[in-house]
């Protein structure tokens, strides 16, 4: 008879009922729950079994560099960035409205941790979530349209998470065609779901992002800002104050 559960769970994809069933059914022997209450830890064992299964795919899809939690930033050390604006962030409403959030400041102030431990949060509460930087985004773009894929690529890889998150946005310069893909970006997912965005230059600056066009550049700003969180993070490199601190570098002058 066990062996013959077992082989069902099998069949059924049932893999804590599977490994659970006898073990619990002792315990409810020895506890005297009815049927019910033993039919409901099972299947509470098999609920958590499938939600955990469902996270880690969750993660892998996101395509996150890393896994960096919002408990483990050190706001600390980096004051300018707002702990309750971060706080209100991590409730996730922003997905739910549709909303951006967009992450300002030189490179080293957290902003891209602080893109990941939101977009980690977000797999956590089963949103679908993809993490890419604006320059292999391009070269992903470019690709699918050489495939002849590039209107597929849209539906799936733009489209389809809940959350999209483009990190380092400035970190090199596009020319005219790579703007134009970046902007069909934007407006692909303009008020069709939430964007997180990380650039190491301040708006005024973005026209040199995208090849000097100051009409594509306001156009997209006009789309991202409309339902957007901006924050605006300052300070050091954190990565280079703790290598001053170990003594690999030199601290500055006056400091």
């Amino acid at each position: 008879m066990t062996q013959r559960v077992s082989r069902l769970c099998e069949d059924l994809s049932l893999t804590a009922v599977g490994n659970d069933f006898a073990s619990l059914a002792d315990e409810a022997a020895s506890k005297k729950w009815t049927f019910v209450e033993y039919l409901e830890r099972l299947l509470d064992a098999e609920a958590r079994v499938r939600a955990e299964r469902s996270r880690q795919m969750l993660i892998k899809l996101a395509t996150l560099p890393s896994i960096k939690t919002l408990e483990e930033f050190n706001f600390d050390a980096a004051p300018s960035v707002p702990r309750h604006r971060i706080d209100e962030l991590a409730g996730l409403a922003f997905i739910e409205r549709r909303e951006n959030v967009i992450l300002l400041g030189p490179s080293g102030t957290g902003k891209t941790h602080l893109a990941i431990s939101l977009g980690l949060r977000a797999t956590e509460r089963g949103y679908k979530t993809r993490f890419i930087t604006a320059a292999d985004l391009i070269l992903q773009l470019e690709k699918a349209r050489r495939e002849d894929r590039y209107e597929q690529y849209l539906r799936r890889a733009i489209l389809g998470p809940r959350l999209l998150i483009l990190d380092e946005i400035g970190y090199l310069p596009m020319g005219k065609a790579h703007a134009d893909l970046f902007f069909q970006v934007i407006a692909k997912r303009y008020e069709q779901g939430s964007m997180i965005l990380t650039s190491n230059l301040s708006f005024g600056d973005w026209e040199e992002i995208f090849d000097g066009n100051a009409a594509l550049t306001s156009a997209m700003l006009d789309r991202l800002l409309h339902h957007a969180h901006v924050l605006q993070l300052r300070g050091d490199s954190y990565r280079l104050r703790q290598a001053r601190q170990s003594g690999l570098l030199p601290s500055p002058r006056g400091g």
